[in-house]
């Protein structure tokens, strides 16, 4: 046996319901919704509980990061952070709980628990816990540091984690998503953009004095068609298919009679390892520059409003091979994998920490029913055990 792999289901199990029967639901997503402090406040004494270092640090007014070291003192990285050998991370925060049944009563049925947050991503916060118990408790002893985090605002602008690559650096990470046991070595990314197109304002029944934003807002979504059917066209991902497009929120007009003076449009990119916000907006700003040379009269602006990069690290690098032992240690096979959705894996990676994202499996993502699979979560446990053992450990004796 290459690493503690006898994880305590007891307490993993514990663990996990307590942290679902919290409401954690992002306060900026949800107005009113409580946040994240009850859920780190309790995170913290667990951690306490079990012999591990563990502190709040604020991301946000009333919003703390669980942030806890183990094995020796940190030395100091670039700018002077401590640095650890490897990091974990996993988000406290949920979504909106919506239409489910009592979301913070967690129930167990057929080896599933339900619950909001259970699978997203609760199940890993409670994983890397039961992980780092079960290396402290084997005896092993840690030569490099390792450093655990539950963060804070991941489902909507990542406060916690960029709070955190404030004052932390590490020599790779692991981010905890739900991935279905699979190693994901890369994940889209995606760029925001308003477009406003301008008409003139005028009675409905003076077509000559009158100009259409609207049906202006038209040929752009035309134009973005045949964006899209260009993406499409092209060679995809390996593992991340095309790039897309879609238009989320459209806005115009102010009465039936009057001709609308403006339009706009809020639409999602979603970026390839390779594209940028800047390159999006190139592509979007040719089409309407294509407009224009095609109707004098059309006119419109572009507004950014925000993005994320994507993320991609090759399989070989030391920790991407160093986790699909570890999964292979336990599950006797590895299966690579990308995710549509963005992590903060990229926030990572641009912080100079190389990452992988890896997690339970489930279903119900954001939806009406959620549920982790537990013999996953202990799966995902045993994994990150391995894992620490392999970065962090001294060798065992023969």
């Amino acid at each position: 046996m290459s690493a503690p792999r006898e994880i305590d289901r007891a307490l993993l199990h514990g663990l996990l319901r307590e942290l679902v029967a919290i409401d954690s639901v992002n306060s900026t997503l949800v107005p009113g919704a409580p946040g994240e402090k009850a859920a780190a406040e309790f995170f913290r004494a667990f951690l306490r509980a079990q012999g591990i270092r563990a502190e709040l640090e604020e991301a946000a007014p009333g919003r703390p990061n669980v942030t806890a070291w183990l094995g020796p003192q940190p030395s100091a990285g670039a700018g002077g952070k401590p640095r650890a050998g490897l990091a974990i991370l996993a988000h406290m925060d949920t979504v909106g709980a919506g239409n489910m049944p009592e979301p913070f009563t967690p129930v167990e049925k057929e080896g599933r628990l339900y619950g909001r947050g259970a699978l997203d991503i609760k199940s890993g916060v409670a994983a890397m816990a039961a992980a780092a118990v079960a290396v402290a408790r084997s005896g092993r002893a840690l030569v490099m540091p390792l450093f655990l985090a539950a963060v804070v605002d991941e489902e909507c602008n990542s406060l916690g984690t960029s709070a955190l690559l404030e004052r932390v650096t590490a020599d790779c990470a692991v981010v905890l998503e739900p991935t279905d046991l699979q190693l994901v070595v890369a994940h889209k990314g995606y760029a925001w953009f308003e477009v406003t197109t301008r008409g003139r304002a005028a009675h409905g029944s003076l077509p000559g004095e009158g100009r259409d934003a609207i049906r202006a807002m038209g040929r752009v979504l035309r134009a973005l068609d045949e964006v899209e059917a260009r993406l499409r066209a092209t060679s995809a991902h390996p593992l991340l298919g095309h790039g897309s497009l879609h238009a989320s929120l459209i806005a115009g007009g102010q009465e039936l009679s009057s001709y609308p003076a403006e339009c706009r449009l809020q639409y999602e990119r979603r970026l390839l390892p390779g594209e940028t916000e800047q390159s999006a907006r190139e592509e979007l700003e040719r089409c309407l520059a294509e407009l224009r040379a095609a109707d004098a009269e059309f006119a419109a602006t572009v507004r950014p409003l925000g993005a994320r990069p994507a993320y991609e690290i090759s399989p070989e690098a030391p920790v991407a091979r160093a986790a699909a032992e570890a999964i292979r240690a336990v599950t006797g096979s590895v299966r690579l994998a990308g995710m549509a959705p963005w992590t903060d894996t990229a926030l990572l990676a641009a912080a100079g920490i190389p990452g992988v994202v890896f997690g339970p499996a489930g279903r119900g993502l954001h939806g009406r029913e959620e549920y982790v699979e537990l013999e996953s979560v202990e799966i995902c446990a045993r994994v990150l055990a391995e894992l620490i053992a392999a970065i962090c450990c001294a060798p065992s004796a023969a």
